[in-house]
């Protein structure tokens, strides 16, 4: 399974550990990874997601995760929430 946030697109960086006498080694820094179960208002159902905190933080303030998906760039979200997107706008569409 891949450290990549569903949502957000984040993914690991790599950086440098420095100890007390400067040396740099390198490491990685992961995303903050929680698995959520998230409420989708237009369809009724909920959808179980792997999401960083920062983008839990996003759909709060963005008022759920419906409006989160609509102002989504489509190359960050991942196939299977791509998916729930466009079955969301449909929803929209017709109702």
């Amino acid at each position: 399974m891949s450290r990549r946030c569903d949502l957000t697109g984040k993914i690991p960086q790599t950086g440098h550990k420095v100890s007390h006498s400067n040396r740099k080694t390198k490491r990685r820094f992961l995303p903050n990874l929680c698995s959520v179960t998230l409420m989708s208002d237009a369809l009724g159902r909920s959808v179980h997601l792997r999401v960083s905190a920062n983008a839990l933080k996003s759909i709060d303030h963005r008022g759920g995760l419906d409006a989160f998906l609509a102002k989504a760039k489509d190359e960050q979200l991942a196939p299977k929430v791509l998916v729930l997107k466009r079955q969301i706008a449909k929803k929209r569409a017709a109702g």
